[in-house]
């Protein structure tokens, strides 16, 4: 099997990477960072016995996520683990709206652009696994990380939608979305953020996705905490919520 992981330089990403590789999948690498996907897949090919081989490609720019596409779809890809993302926290009005854009073409445009060819070409084949990173986020309004939370809703009820209708279809293909809470990864430095809470083991989090991926579950987190936040932002009010979330977030110190 081969994997195609977006977002492999860091976190999550490149544990997955890892992850997939411990388990004998061939892996593909894609991010911004030339010299560290060298380093992880030299650590992939040497520790695991595995075959990779890296891309650089920034997914804010359509024409590389396309290009992306292009370049490896020869390989008759087994995985996509379509990760990529990154957030923009503080008041709507004051964040940056380029830095915006960017994370919205990140977290929306490539991700539903490498769903949809990924998922068109695993359905002619009728087999293959698509993971998609989300987040616990997803389930609720969130005054301060608005955007964000916004673009994770995205993840979360496309890759919904089309798990039902792949489950129609009776297909073969197995549609997955991860939705952690706070992880310990650079996410946190890329916001200018600092999480409340103690983060999970970024690590531990890409072996049980890994894992609850190929058993076939839809919605993958990793602990009872961030499983009692998701059922709440299906049961609670939304005006509650985005009041909770917002006093949440109030109390994050800026770095």
């Amino acid at each position: 099997m081969i994997a195609l992981v977006t977002g492999a330089s860091s976190g999550i990403g490149r544990d997955i990477a890892r992850s997939l590789a411990r388990h004998g999948v061939n892996v593909i690498l894609t991010a911004r960072r030339r010299d560290r996907l060298a380093e992880l897949k030299n650590e992939l090919i040497t520790e695991f016995g595995v075959k990779a081989m890296y891309i650089t490609a920034d997914l804010s720019d359509e024409k590389q996520v396309f290009a992306l596409y292009n370049a490896v779809k020869k390989y008759n890809i087994d995985i996509l683990v379509n990760n990529a993302g990154f957030g923009v926290f503080g008041e709507f009005t004051e964040t940056d709206i380029h830095r915006e854009m960017d994370m919205v073409n990140v977290n929306i445009r490539a991700f539903h652009i490498l769903f949809k060819l990924f998922l068109r070409d695993f359905k002619q084949r009728d087999c293959g696994f698509i993971l998609n990173t989300a987040s616990a986020a997803g389930f609720l309004p969130g005054p301060w990380f608005s955007s964000y939370y916004a673009s994770k809703a995205y993840v979360v009820r496309m890759t919904q939608a089309v798990r039902e209708e792949l489950r129609r279809k009776r297909s073969n293909v197995h549609v997955s979305m991860l939705c952690p809470g706070p992880v310990a990864t650079e996410f946190s430095e890329t916001a200018q953020v600092r999480f409340m809470s103690v983060p999970y083991s970024s690590e531990r989090l890409a072996e049980h996705a890994v894992r609850e991926m190929f058993g076939g579950t839809l919605l993958i987190t990793e602990n009872k905490i961030s499983k009692a936040g998701i059922l709440l932002g299906k049961i609670l009010p939304d005006s509650i919520l985005a009041w909770g979330a917002g006093w949440f977030q109030s109390k994050r110190k800026r770095k």
